[in-house]
């Protein structure tokens, strides 16, 4: 009888213990779910305005989310951009304008990767190592590097040492993401605006380009292509926005072998097979790649990569007619001669504009001014949309140091 009377006294006490546990997991529940709700609330108060701008804007336009509130406080950038660039030959003017361009405007810390022929690297250094503002930029020389087994067909590919950007995931080991722009380019808005692109990447995406062309009755690729392209017209390589970390890991299909092959594995191959079927070079190498792999493609539109092509048959870039150009290319050689003089006058406004300057005295004025006398070509007549970026740039910059900078 003892017996029955110990088991039963055990099995109560067993019941009560479980019923304090349960009460106590549930009271600790409770807490934790408030105590979260206070940490979120406590996040979202120190979330900065443009942050917070950015998590509510899924319904607003491309262009229009750019504009993000960025500027509305004066905060210390902590993330640091990479960008990229190769010079050769005589393209130590352009290249070094392209850099002042980035620098003008932008909010995040920029780190420039210049790789150049080692005769223009003294050049460099002593042009950067001049400039003010080195708590908003550092930079890295490199000399051009092919893999030695094919340096010299790789170094005449289309222009000298333009197929160099297709092994920076393989040199820029420790780089995670990067933009890489040719020489002839000029940012009309802070890089920030379009490395933001990385965070509209979707799960196979590893690179962004634009397309080659707007209207397919003056596209190249589409009419006159011997090998496999991107899309309905192509995709232009001058600017590219790329997560190296997972270019560095795919795999990539192909039409060589029935096996799929990683970046560095296809590039010879691929050079091998097509080099009598391409004209621009590394660019029609990227068009083959992504052909075969569309979906690890991001296409922005056209005002991030603007060039002749966009007005000199009049215009076709309707992103950019409603809300400017980003980012201006001009191939070509546009910035060096008369043929579009709208190029050549934001090229040399650029060019000779001086850190500390007055933005909209020095540069903006006189280039409207000079803008108003190029209305006889095409891209003239449309000439507000070359300075409708830069101007809302100069105006977010000057809002920016009135709060203390």
């Amino acid at each position: 009888m003892r017996r029955w009377a110990r088991l039963v006294l055990l099995c109560l006490l067993c019941g009560f213990c479980s019923l304090l546990y349960a009460f106590s997991q549930l009271s600790g529940s409770l807490e934790e779910r408030e105590g979260g709700v206070e940490t979120r609330r406590a996040t979202a108060a120190f979330m900065q305005p443009g942050q917070r701008a950015r998590k509510s804007a899924g319904s607003v336009g491309l262009g229009e989310r750019r504009l993000s509130s960025r500027y509305s406080i004066n905060i210390k950038p902590t993330e640091k951009m990479h960008l990229a660039v190769v010079a050769c030959g005589e393209r130590l003017e352009e290249t070094v304008t392209m850099l002042k361009s980035a620098i003008i405007f932008s909010v995040k810390y920029l780190h420039f990767h210049i790789f150049a022929e080692d005769q223009l690297h003294k050049n460099f250094k002593d042009i950067l190592d001049s400039w003010p503002f080195t708590e908003k930029f550092k930079y890295t020389l490199y000399p051009i590097t092919f893999p030695s087994e094919n340096a010299i067909e790789w170094k005449k590919l289309f222009k000298p040492c333009s197929s160099q950007r297709l092994f920076l995931p393989l040199i820029l080991k420790d780089v995670d993401s990067l933009l890489y722009v040719d020489t002839d380019i000029l940012f009309l808005r802070p890089v920030d605006d379009i490395w933001d692109f990385l965070r509209d990447f979707n799960s196979t995406q590893i690179a962004a380009m634009a397309p080659e062309h707007e209207e397919p009755r003056i596209g190249w690729y589409n009419r006159f292509a011997r090998h496999p392209y991107y899309g309905k017209t192509g995709i232009n390589s001058g600017v590219m926005l790329m997560n190296m970390t997972r270019i560095r890991r795919k795999y990539f299909k192909n039409d060589m072998t029935t096996a799929q092959l990683r970046w560095g594995e296809l590039l010879m191959p691929l050079l091998k097979k097509y080099k009598l079927n391409i004209t621009w070079g590394d660019q029609d190498l990227l068009n083959i790649m992504f052909f075969y792999n569309p979906d690890s493609l991001f296409t922005f539109p056209c005002q991030w990569n603007y060039r002749p092509d966009h007005c000199i048959y009049g215009s076709n870039c309707q992103e950019a007619e409603e809300e400017g150009i980003s980012i201006l290319h001009g191939n070509r050689g546009v910035y060096h001669d008369d043929k579009q003089p709208v190029f050549r006058a934001i090229y040399e406004a650029l060019r000779n504009h001086s850190f500390g300057d007055d933005l909209v005295h020095s540069l903006l004025h006189p280039l409207e001014q000079e803008l108003q006398k190029t209305a006889h070509t095409y891209c003239g007549k449309i000439h507000q949309i070359f300075t409708k970026q830069l101007t809302e740039s100069i105006r977010n910059h000057y809002a920016t140091g009135s709060k203390g900078r």
